[in-house]
């Protein structure tokens, strides 16, 4: 779905990313690589597969729109690395995108890693009047892109069923994003009258009138 923010074209994506048509950059956020490993280290039972899932998603969306820029804004990896920092070493040496890691509450893994595998990392990043955060953040004549929350969004039919989606949130000068990665859950967002919704169904993206 394309939408316009301050006279530029941006393209909201059902893996949960978003195309900066202009600047040929691909936003993303809240992949947690290393989560799945995490998970099964303490015993909870996940598919392997899952692992190789987030990569697989990342580079159809590359293989899609061809970014030259790449902005993940936080949370890249879950915790500490695990055997799974080997498998995006890998991944990353395929990929020759200008990447830059915003840095979330989850990004404990020394800077210096991500520097060696030619991935810059910074608190924030402004470009055009359009601030990168982690956290949603408010700056006057600026348009936040941001992250952290899971934004999800709960649909009711007629009867009693429901179904819970991950979205894009529109505020009146910000967006934040779904998190990318497997295994992230949602937080069920309450839009008010001036929120837009973006749901994302499979592979559609669902505009929700404002007022739902």
């Amino acid at each position: 779905m394309n939408i316009q923010i301050k006279n530029e074209n941006f393209i909201l994506h059902p893996s949960g990313a978003i195309f900066w048509e202009s600047k040929k950059m691909i936003i993303i956020s809240d992949v947690h690589l290393g989560k799945v490993m995490h998970f099964r280290k303490h015993g909870i039972a996940i598919p392997q597969n899952a692992v190789s899932e987030n990569f697989k998603k990342i580079t159809e969306v590359l293989e899609y729109f061809e970014p030259e820029k790449i902005i993940f804004l936080g949370d890249l990896f879950h915790s500490s690395k695990n055997a799974e920092w080997n498998l995006f070493e890998e991944w990353i040496s395929n990929h020759n995108q200008e990447t830059y890691l915003i840095a979330g509450n989850h990004d404990i893994i020394d800077q210096k890693h991500y520097y060696k595998i030619g991935i810059l990392v910074v608190d924030s990043l402004e470009i055009d009047h359009f601030l990168f955060t982690h956290h949603p953040t408010e700056k006057e004549d600026c348009f936040n892109f941001s992250g952290h929350i899971h934004p999800g969004i709960i649909l009711r039919g007629l009867g009693m069923q429901s179904l819970k989606l991950r979205c894009f949130f529109h505020k009146t000068n910000q967006m934040i994003l779904p998190a990318f990665g497997e295994f992230t859950g949602k937080f069920i967002m309450k839009p008010e009258s001036e929120h837009t919704i973006f749901a994302i169904a499979g592979n559609e993206i669902i505009l929700i009138n404002k007022n739902n």
